[in-house]
């Protein structure tokens, strides 16, 4: 059995998935099903912003959000913003608190700088350029996306080689961003620090997580809350999606860990 297939055996209605390398990508299950991405919508919103950083549209530098606070710290989590309002919590750059009306100002600031609705914006600076003909879109910037498991595929393959943005720009969002910050990782608890990049959740040494074990460090992406998620590991040069339509929640953690490390250990063995 590959380890695909095993996940014909979650409980959920609905499950497809992708593994990306530079090689190539081996999916399995209804790949053009439209899923609700929930929490993955921010890797497209933040590569939308980082098109505008490279455009000159707007710099990381600018500020947004509270008083202080800047695009970089909005796009990090590191604003003090509320997780689903705009109030603030902490000062800037002293927590790390994961906002989703963070996402709904950086949407804002972007459609400002550029007077493009920031949904046309990510369809045109992102979507289009890569041909993801599926994702859209249609709600708030923090978790108002739809896409398939063959568009993500293709961004996923786009954050393993870079061609929206400069090797630099990208590297830079891939890293840690305000290191040293502690905070929490919804559903998984506290972690000192919780590093985080632009828009991209980093691994590190947190333990639990969501993605396996055996992912190394320099792991970056997202989960959501709709029983979805995207991790590329720059040292496997390896991505993995996987979209299901059943909410995040317990049944979930072991079967994303084990999964996850059945990916790694295929890539390696094949390596």
């Amino acid at each position: 059995m590959s380890v695909l297939e095993a996940l014909d055996s979650w409980p959920v209605d609905n499950v497809a998935a992708a593994i990306v390398t530079p090689e190539g990508v081996v999916a399995h299950g209804d790949t053009a099903r439209i899923y609700e991405l929930a929490s993955v919508t921010k890797l497209l919103v933040a590569e939308a912003v980082l098109v505008a950083v490279e455009e000159g549209a707007v710099e990381l530098d600018d500020a947004a959000g509270p008083p202080g606070a800047t695009i970089a710290h909005l796009l990090a989590h590191a604003s003090g913003l509320a997780f689903d309002k705009r109030e603030v919590e902490a000062p800037v750059g002293e927590k790390r608190i994961y906002s989703s009306a963070g996402f709904e100002v950086l949407a804002e600031t972007v459609e400002a700088a550029t007077e493009i609705a920031f949904a046309d914006y990510l369809a045109e600076g992102v979507c289009a350029p890569l041909g993801l003909s599926s994702t859209t879109l249609d709600g708030p910037a923090g978790h108002g996306a739809r896409s398939s498991v063959d568009d993500l595929a293709v961004f996923a393959a786009e954050m393993l080689q870079p061609r929206l943005l400069s090797s630099d720009l990208a590297d830079s969002a891939h890293s840690v961003w305000f290191p040293g910050l502690d905070g929490f990782v919804p559903g998984y608890g506290k972690h000192k620090p919780n590093d985080w990049g632009l828009g991209f959740e980093i691994r590190s040494h947190k333990s639990p997580h969501w993605t396996g074990t055996r992912n190394s460090p320099s792991t970056f992406g997202h989960f959501g809350q709709s029983g979805t998620y995207l991790w590329v590991d720059p040292e496997l040069a390896a991505a993995c999606v996987v979209l299901t339509d059943r909410p995040f929640g317990a049944w979930a953690k072991p079967l994303w860990t084990e999964f996850n490390d059945a990916v790694v250990d295929t890539l390696v063995a094949d390596d």
